[in-house]
């Protein structure tokens, strides 16, 4: 296939619209790109077989509760960064500079409510999947409540993600040699790959597969920050320099309060999103309830948190020297901002070794998300909905087996449904769904932590399901309602006030 129809294709199927210089992957044969592909997964799969032993429940579960912390905390790393961040944030500093650290130092006091009242809650009545706690608080709906609305979340977050990937694979690869490979054949494969390094080891192998892939999104990174600053003439006080007298450093952001990247929107958003999407995301705990006990459990958190800041700002840094680096060499800068790190990475720029890392990083990023997701949403599904842990040990194991199997059916269906919209607003709209529904788990855990108040249980899941449809009209119509006041992120904080309103209401309802 040649360039130019190359991306017209691709401009078709994503929705998505590339620049008329934007080789992609002219310079990276897609033969090279299949053996760079093979040899990461055969090294994940003979990680799977050194770490998964005997391969039963308690392993796949929660790793035996062994996994060093250390090694948890690196891992997560990668599992909290996607394959859209791993793009994404670089490409965001045009529009938005740094003021997306504002969130991240957020980030910082959410992680610490998980390591201070979450963590301790979860060891406490040592659970294996969090919305077990639901059970216990308020009830049987309430739980099954709390369990769907992670597994909708989860199934089309992990799916959109691996969406990405086998876009990238169909479109650079077997198109590109001219094989007649279907596209959902290369979505099966895509999650295959997964399903075969996690299917006996679960979680335990994932904590040191995710060690691996965070060490290669973190390489790509560098080596493209070193190279840059290299074809520039900086040293490490040259590139702040550089970044700090450019356009795009400004962090801080206070003057109007309707922006969405005003500072108190954006620290407080990031703290509730690191409780939701962490603290309340089994895919996210289960890793930390691997841990051998809750002393390690918080170091693992604390450092975590810690280096997260420093990554993120890294990712900043390396989007303000793309720029500038674009800017400085005549190279046009994609329509969409996306497109910049991929651009210049895979066109040469740098040389072949940043296109090689970048490729290596990309898949990384999206796998380190999307495997712990096929391996937490079959642990959700298998205890949460199917009480798996009332069966006999034989059954149990191949209920699992069967469950994970599904799972990974279930993702490849909703990839293919992604595929069969082909509209890009449609699918953005559908992921942004998948925001809404943590906002019920942030009402039903405040409310059931911070109060002693009680619920009507049987109303728990039409409450859960209003509040996000409230929440959604509100920001459709946010300037007209209130003065001009746009919704961000913050959104998640007013979803789940409206949850826990709605749920002491019910509570008026019980008649003990």
């Amino acid at each position: 296939m040649q360039i130019g129809a190359f991306h017209k294709y691709a401009s078709l199927r994503t929705g998505f619209v590339f620049p008329s210089n934007f080789r992609l992957f002219a310079l990276m044969t897609p033969a090279l790109i299949l053996y760079i592909i093979g040899g990461y997964f055969l090294v994940l799969i003979a990680i799977s077989l050194l770490t998964s032993g005997r391969g039963d429940n308690n392993t796949f579960f929660i790793g035996n509760k062994q996994s060093p912390w250390y090694i948890v905390a690196f891992g997560m790393i990668g599992a909290s960064l996607s394959g859209v961040t791993f793009i994404s944030v670089p490409g965001w500093v045009a529009g938005s500079e740094f003021s997306y650290m504002q969130m991240v130092l957020g980030y910082l006091v959410g992680y610490t409510v998980i390591a201070l009242v979450l963590l301790p809650l979860y060891y406490k009545l040592n659970l294996t999947s969090i919305y077990t706690y639901l059970k216990d608080r308020f009830g049987v709906a309430s739980y099954k409540t709390g369990a769907s609305f992670f597994l909708l979340s989860r199934i089309i977050g992990a799916s959109f993600r691996l969406y990405l990937v086998a876009i990238v694979l169909q479109l650079a690869v077997f198109d590109k040699l001219a094989i007649d490979v279907p596209f959902w054949q290369t979505v099966v494969v895509t999650v295959l790959l997964i399903w075969l390094y996690t299917f006996k080891g679960g979680i335990k192998t994932i904590i040191w597969t995710d060690t691996l892939q965070t060490l290669f999104m973190l390489l790509s990174v560098g080596i493209t920050v070193w190279l840059i600053a290299d074809k520039m003439d900086l040293g490490p006080m040259g590139i702040v320099d550089k970044i700090k007298n450019s356009a795009y450093s400004q962090m801080f952001f206070f003057d109007d309060f309707t922006d969405k990247k005003h500072f108190v929107k954006q620290f407080l958003s990031g703290a509730f999103i690191a409780i939701v999407m962490t603290g309340l995301d089994q895919d996210m705990m289960q890793k930390n309830l691997s841990c051998k006990n809750l002393k390690e459990a918080k170091k693992n958190m604390f450092t975590f948190s810690i280096v997260l800041v420093f990554v993120n700002l890294f990712f900043l840094a390396l989007g303000a020297l793309l720029y500038i680096f674009a800017n400085e060499n005549g190279i046009t800068i994609p329509e969409k901002s996306d497109y910049l790190y991929p651009a210049i990475a895979i066109d040469g720029y740098l040389g072949p070794a940043v296109g090689v890392f970048f490729v290596l990083g990309l898949i990384a990023s999206a796998y380190s998300s999307a495997d712990s997701a096929l391996t937490a949403l079959t642990t959700s599904f298998c205890i949460d909905i199917l009480d798996i842990e009332k069966r006999e040990e034989k059954a149990r194991k191949l209920t699992r087996i069967l469950v994970h199997i599904g799972m990974s059916v279930v993702l490849v269906i909703v990839i293919m449904v992604f595929w069969a919209i082909n509209d890009d607003s449609v699918i953005s709209a559908l992921f942004k769904i998948a925001g809404y529904t943590y906002g019920p788990l942030l009402g039903l855990y405040a409310y059931g932590i911070f109060t002693k108040g009680k619920v009507y249980d049987p109303l728990v899941p039409v409450i859960c399901i209003v509040s996000p449809i409230v929440c959604y009209f509100l920001s459709q119509y946010s300037e007209q309602l209130l003065f001009g006041y746009k919704f961000g992120f913050e959104l998640l904080i007013v979803n789940g006030l409206f949850t826990l309103i709605g749920l002491a209401l019910s509570g008026l309802l019980r008649s003990d």
